[in-house]
This record gives structure tokens, sequence and C-alpha cells, in this order.
């Protein structure tokens, strides 16, 4: 069964938008991920299709009411019963290659976008009828308008993994994050392409060469002093992971 994506929204409109391009509008039409949307507000009881209301306690703006989103929820795992439900919120766990990949290996996902001033906090702490509670990702340290941009922004960093969407699946061992051993986390090197000069700036002569021991080193030495200087967090724990090696601890004793 392909990887099957359901988003529940009240702007089902926005699907699937750039997802309906490129590697993952390729992948869509050839039937390798499906996705479907479901509109939180077709699950509302009154007859303005409500899904909000005034934050207990005061303060500003609107809060998704908790049986309104509790009920599409339970509808989406109805069908789904066996993937993951996720809701994309700026406090939530930072989202990571490594679940990417874990996800992008599983039957599909179940992704809830909040909007307003965010979701009752009773959803959260609720477990379906499938023993199932919402994992809570975030995207960066930042806060959007809604969850539905970031719902995208997962989707694409999973469809891009599924079996037959990357015209070259060796490429993803070799880019920022990788969960591949052999790279372990580094940023990823710097490309280049013709023309051989531009505006007075060439090619690193070391690509030229046709030495693949000599370029393997040097995207190797690229990756490590981008990381080093950009990500000093990543660094750290690339460090850390080296020491670990068996050749890491040799160099200690």
């Amino acid at each position: 069964m392909p990887f099957a994506a359901t988003v529940l929204t009240i702007l089902p409109d926005m699907f699937p938008g750039p997802l309906g391009h490129s590697l993952a509008g390729t992948a869509l039409n050839k039937g390798l991920w499906s996705l479907k949307t479901l509109d939180i507000r077709n699950f509302a009881s009154d007859k303005h299709r409500s899904v909000d209301d005034t934050p207990a306690g005061g303060g500003p703006g609107m809060v998704m009411r908790a049986d309104v989103v509790g009920r599409s929820v339970a509808d989406a795992i109805a069908s789904q019963p066996d993937v993951p439900v996720i809701a994309p919120t700026p406090r939530g766990k930072p989202l990571t290659q490594q679940r990417v990949k874990a996800l992008s290996e599983g039957p599909g996902v179940i992704l809830l976008c909040g909007r307003f001033e965010g979701i009752d906090e009773r959803v959260f702490e609720h477990t379906f009828g499938n023993g199932a509670q919402i994992e809570q990702v975030s995207i960066g340290d930042y806060v959007l308008s809604g969850g539905e941009m970031a719902a995208m922004v997962l989707l694409d960093s999973v469809v891009r993994l599924l079996p037959g969407v990357m015209g070259a699946a060796e490429s993803e061992s070799e880019e920022s994050f990788s969960v591949d051993a052999s790279w372990n986390g580094l940023l990823e090197y710097p490309h280049y392409t013709r023309p051989r000069e531009w505006e007075g700036r060439t090619i690193p002569e070391v690509l030229l060469s046709g030495n693949h021991a000599h370029i393997s080193a040097w995207r190797r030495a690229q990756a490590e002093e981008r990381t080093r200087l950009w990500r000093p967090d990543l660094w750290e724990a690339y460090q850390a992971r080296r020491e670990e090696t068996p050749a890491g601890k040799a160099r200690k004793s």
C-alpha cells in the first residue's frame, strides 16, 4: 500500500498546494503516495459550523474547541488506525531527519493543523480509541498563522524519501542532517556546475581532477568546516559521536 497522508484542517483548499508540484506532485500523480483532507468544520454541531471559542480565563484570540477537533481526529483514526497523529506546533519536539525517515518507512500519517491561538489542551491529553495520543512536532522556533504550511513541510520531507520518488536515491545519504552513518549529521558540502568560471569565481580544481578519493576527502572536509562554523551545536554532537567510534576510543587511549 502506498504511503497515505490525511490532513485535518479548516482550509482544505490549501492542499495539495506545493505538494502537487515537483517530486511530491509527480509521485502523487503516480500513486506512490496519497493525500486526503478532512474539513474540521464538518465535525461542528451548530449551523454556523463553529470550530473555535473564547479562551477560558480570558486573553486574546480564539481557541479551537476540543469536542469538534476531537471528533475530526477520531474520524481520521477510524480510517487509519495504525498511523501516527501529528500536530505541527511551535512548542513541539523539533522535527529531525531521523523522525522524517521513520515516518517514510511507515504506512502514513494523520496531520492535525491548528489555527487561531491553538487547540484546546485536552485534545493533546486525550487518548483516542486505538490508544493513540497526538504527537506535537515543531519545524522551527518561529510562529506561523496555522499548521497547514508546517504540515506541507513535513509531508515534503517525508515523501521525497519514499521508494521511487527521488531519481538518485543515493544522494540522500550525503545531504545535510543525513542519518547515513558515514556523514553522521554534518551539513552538506557545496555544489558546483558549469560554467567553469562565473563572475571571476572558478570551480575548485579538485572537483575537476577526476580523482574520486581526493574529491570525497574535499567534500568531507568542506562539510565538517561548514558544520563547525555555521552550526556549533551539530558540530559538538558530531564530535561526541566520533569519540564513541572504535577509532575515537583508540585515539583517547
